[in-house]
């Protein structure tokens, strides 16, 4: 499943790329051209983020990559039922 999610990665910033490309290198009077290869760009740039969270969880989960840094809340005490 990792595998699929990696390469829709590619291809969504794939997509990103070509159609960010063709919405700032659109001609001005081409204003419906320019919307809509700034929607795909966007779509692509959303799709292309969403999969490359989902990757870094797996890595993460799978003991591939090391945890991100947490801060440790242990040191705090508790005054009167709530947390300092």
């Amino acid at each position: 499943m990792m595998k699929i999610i990696a390469i829709i990665n590619v291809v969504a910033w794939s997509g990103f790329w070509a159609f960010g490309y063709l919405a700032f290198s659109a001609n001005v009077d081409n204003e419906s051209q320019m919307t809509m290869a700034a929607v795909f760009a966007a779509i692509g740039a959303g799709i292309g983020i969403w999969t490359y969270l989902q990757l870094v969880r797996h890595a993460e989960a799978t003991g591939y990559a090391k945890r991100a840094n947490r801060a440790d809340l242990s040191h705090q005490e508790e005054l009167n039922g709530e947390r300092v």
